[in-house]
């Protein structure tokens, strides 16, 4: 997969090495088992930090590095994830997500994502985001219902 830097149409970027950083208190609603979409105790899942509330963290570093580039009526998404979540984390620890900005694939915005709890590294891989009008998505969904 290669990156491009010029000659999309636009060429608005963060700086290649760019990153931010945002915190989160681990909370109940934070854990795997507050997220259970099922009643059968066979799919119950622990109380420690959700995979998906990693995800979560890591996306909100990547859009924050995106907000100087969004003009009115744009916002971006997120477009695809690659992670590892390799350590758990309890109620109460402070996790830590940090977005790398590596550069573009076609349209899309390209980071490195990392996070962290106070034990060390929790999970790590890549997170791509796309800008893109508010209204086109919000249309678009509606039409899906």
């Amino acid at each position: 997969m290669g990156m491009a830097t010029a000659g999309n149409k636009d060429d608005r970027a963060p700086e290649i090495g760019a990153s931010a950083t945002v915190d989160l208190e681990v909370r109940e609603s934070d854990c795997a088992n507050a997220l259970s979409l099922s009643d059968d105790s066979r799919d119950q899942f622990p109380a420690v930090f959700a995979t998906t509330r990693m995800i979560a963290l890591m996306e909100l570093a990547g859009a924050r590095l995106m907000h100087p580039l969004l003009q009115p009526g744009e916002m971006s998404v997120g477009a695809h994830v690659d992670v590892s979540h390799t350590a758990a984390t309890p109620i109460g620890a402070k996790v830590s997500a940090t977005a790398n900005y590596r550069g573009r694939d076609g349209e899309l915005f390209v980071f490195d994502v990392i996070a962290h709890d106070p034990g060390g590294e929790i999970g790590r891989g890549t997170h791509k985001r796309a800008i893109i009008s508010r209204e086109r998505l919000l249309t678009g969904a509606a039409r899906r219902a």
